[in-house]
């Protein structure tokens, strides 16, 4: 054989070797790490909705349109949001305060952080992005949910990354997150690179937590057939009926404060089909802290949906600093302000009439009510829906 012969049988069997090691070569996947740990929970290539999810007609108030919700985005969050390694000793997540069970809430009146407990109760997060208000915390002290959701992480009682009293900074746990390969995919999945920074973690978790929606409640199912909430809604009994009427009603004053009249005004501040907190609201004459002493501060709070379970059981205590165990304690609050409208400088003008603190004069009947319509705002799929639960293989 001459040499050209040599040299293309050497390139033949050069050929057929490089062939069957290519056959015997697997094709690196993607997502490994992302589908060691979370095995079905997480399909990347079939993620749940959170971008589109319906929305009753009726409502239109949104917020976060700077940071729109994405399947990739919200399943980041999902993430982020139930991982303890975001926490300086690993112990706590987001989720360990804001529970599915509870309305993403927690039935301790203080939440147990990995340096002591909260300094008050954590806010149900159901219906974020429906609400009027933008700010956030119990005292507003965040200018936006995508502020919010690392506050927490930085904080040395919550979950550690203070970067004083001996905690490590929030540079440290980025690097921590960075030697973890679900992370390396998954950010890259919802940003394109994976690069992680806080940013990305804040717009992460704000779509996640803004995808947490409740729209399947007695409530809505009468609201989807009239015209508006002062008409009677159909599927109500006529002691839900009342109590809506109670809650839509302004009241009506005699001089001193004294209620002659109309309903409880709760709408004033808590506005249907959403419920939230009106912004201009100052606080509601709970005054007291969880820590002791005054606290006056207070003037946000969560939509009143999902105040209790399907079972009416509630979803913890109510008020920042959980002093309200059940939904007539927190009505009866509001029946005599006259000492919180001298004692507290921030009370609401709302709740003193000609400057003197309300008298509502309620009727046990008028509480039942009013309770029995509240229970109405209770959804069942925020309990139970797997794509807000939490991801990792148990």
């Amino acid at each position: 054989m001459n040499k050209i012969g040599l040299l293309l049988l050497a390139m033949c069997l050069q050929f057929s070797c490089s062939n069957k090691e290519d056959e015997g070569l697997q094709p690196i996947d993607p997502f490994q790490h992302t589908k060691a740990a979370f095995g079905n929970n997480i399909q990347p290539d079939n993620l749940p909705n959170y971008a589109n999810q319906p929305i009753p007609a009726y409502v239109n108030r949104f917020n976060g349109q700077n940071n729109p919700i994405t399947n990739e985005g919200a399943t980041l969050g999902r993430v982020l949001f139930y991982d303890k390694n975001l926490s300086s000793n690993n112990t706590i997540s987001c989720a360990s305060c804001h529970q599915q069970a509870n309305a993403f809430s927690d039935q301790a009146i203080a939440s147990l952080g990995v340096n002591g407990t909260t300094a008050r109760h954590s806010m149900r997060l159901v219906n974020a992005r429906f609400g009027n208000e933008v700010r956030f915390f119990w005292d507003e002290r965040a200018a936006n949910l995508e502020t919010q959701t690392t506050m927490p992480i930085r904080d040395h009682g919550e979950m550690g990354f203070s970067g004083t009293n001996g905690d490590q900074p929030f540079s440290a746990l980025i690097a921590k997150l960075s030697q973890i390969g679900y992370y390396k995919e998954l950010f890259k999945l919802a940003f394109g690179t994976e690069e992680i920074t806080e940013t990305k973690m804040q717009l992460a978790l704000a779509q996640f937590i803004r995808s947490i929606q409740s729209f399947d409640s007695k409530y809505d199912q009468g609201r989807s057939q009239v015209p508006n909430d002062a008409a009677p809604f159909p599927n109500f009994t006529a002691q839900e009926n009342q109590g809506k009427n109670l809650f839509l009603a302004p009241p009506q004053f005699a001089p001193g404060g004294i209620r002659t009249g109309g309903g409880l005004g709760c709408a004033g501040c808590h506005a249907p089909p959403t419920f939230d907190i009106n912004p201009n609201s100052l606080s509601n004459g709970v005054s007291t802290s969880i820590l002791g002493g005054n606290d006056f501060s207070n003037t946000r709070s969560p939509s009143l949906r999902d105040l209790v379970k399907p079972n009416k059981s509630t979803n913890g205590p109510m008020m920042h600093d959980g002093s309200k165990a059940t939904l007539a304690a927190a009505i009866a609050h509001y029946n005599n302000l006259t000492t919180a409208a001298i004692q507290n400088p921030n009370l609401d003008p709302r709740l003193k009439p000609g400057g003197v603190g309300q008298q509502l004069q309620l009727t046990p009947q008028e509480i039942q009510a009013v309770t029995a319509f509240l229970e109405t705002l209770s959804g069942n799929f925020i309990y139970v829906d797997a794509k807000w639960s939490n991801p990792f293989l148990n």
